[in-house]
């Protein structure tokens, strides 16, 4: 789930997956791997992405419906 969304928002973005990685200081293999679901990111390396990419961690997690937050309708985050 968290590589789908990953991947999802990066792409969302305009970052290819070398571009995204290079701002994240990784090596694309292990951005792949976590995108693929292969590797479980840690709750800092969630955060990074989160940074770069412009989003809120709970969106990567899908803690939160894209569609709500686009309609301000997010109380109680």
């Amino acid at each position: 789930m968290w590589g789908r969304r990953i991947r999802a928002f990066r792409k969302l973005k305009g970052y290819t997956q070398k571009e995204l990685a290079d701002a994240l200081h990784v090596s694309v293999s292990v951005l792949g791997a976590v995108e693929r679901g292969n590797k479980a990111p840690s709750p800092e390396f969630l955060a990074e992405i989160a940074k770069v990419l412009d989003v809120d961690v709970k969106e990567l997690k899908g803690d939160i419906d894209h569609d709500q937050l686009e309609r301000g309708d997010n109380d109680g985050l």
